[in-house]
């Protein structure tokens, strides 16, 4: 039997560039259990902060993701670092993990994670495509195949890729999150292989967000600078 597995899944504001977390911030966090599905909105630093006091009192489990090693985990990390939220995720970048997606900008790598008592696993890692070639580049896509989610009607959502109104986000954030935690559960067998450990010594601090926002800031002010002395 796997240990308790909650899935988590984010979503971030579509109306800027939704996958910079110097730029967008996170409108809808999703935690999924075996007896709840919970979804946190309202202002960042309120939903953030409320989603990690949930965790602080949950049982210890694993907080599955899809692509929350290069995405989801990061994403929040670096807010949490610019609101001045002390959260209990616990982040630690690994050359190892080769996860084939696209990183967060600024970031080198994907992260191994903890959060409060929990550990977590990237779902994404434990699915190949059939021949191989590859990994599904989508949780729905995935679901779909494993007949753990309905396909998708004429003209309806597609991915994170698609501009969706935030509200709409809102709605998919839960079934994004339980499919994680079920994904994770089908293949308990292989994913408590894949669980991340993180030991103190190992935890870094993720502000590559706020990093580049000083440097933009200080270019701007040099540039500032340098048109008043032209003048």
């Amino acid at each position: 039997m796997p240990q308790i597995v909650y899935g988590l899944d984010i979503e971030t504001d579509t109306r800027t560039d939704a996958v910079d977390p110097a730029i967008a911030p996170v409108v809808t966090v999703a935690l999924s259990g075996r007896n709840f599905d919970e979804v946190f909105v309202g202002p960042e630093a309120d939903l953030l902060v409320a989603l990690d006091r949930r965790l602080a009192s949950l049982a210890p489990g694993v907080i599955a993701t899809w692509n929350g090693s290069t995405f989801d985990l990061p994403f929040i990390a670096d807010r949490a670092r610019l609101l001045g939220l002390d959260l209990g995720l616990q982040l630690c970048v690994d050359p190892r993990l080769t996860m084939q997606r696209a990183l967060l900008p600024g970031h080198g790598g994907a992260y191994r994670a903890a959060w409060h008592g929990h550990t977590h696993i990237d779902t994404f890692r434990l699915y190949g495509q059939p021949n191989g070639s590859g990994h599904w580049g989508s949780l729905r896509v995935i679901g779909r195949v494993l007949g753990l989610t309905p396909a998708p009607t004429a003209g309806g959502p597609r991915g994170r890729a698609q501009i969706l109104t935030n509200e709409a986000l809102h709605a998919h954030a839960p079934s994004d999150a339980r499919l994680a935690r079920n994904l994770a559960e089908r293949r308990w067998s292989a994913a408590h292989r894949l669980i991340d450990r993180v030991e103190p010594l190992e935890v870094q601090p993720v502000s590559v967000a706020a990093h580049r926002l000083e440097r933009q800031a200080r270019l701007d002010r040099s540039r500032e600078d340098h048109r008043g002395e032209g003048e």
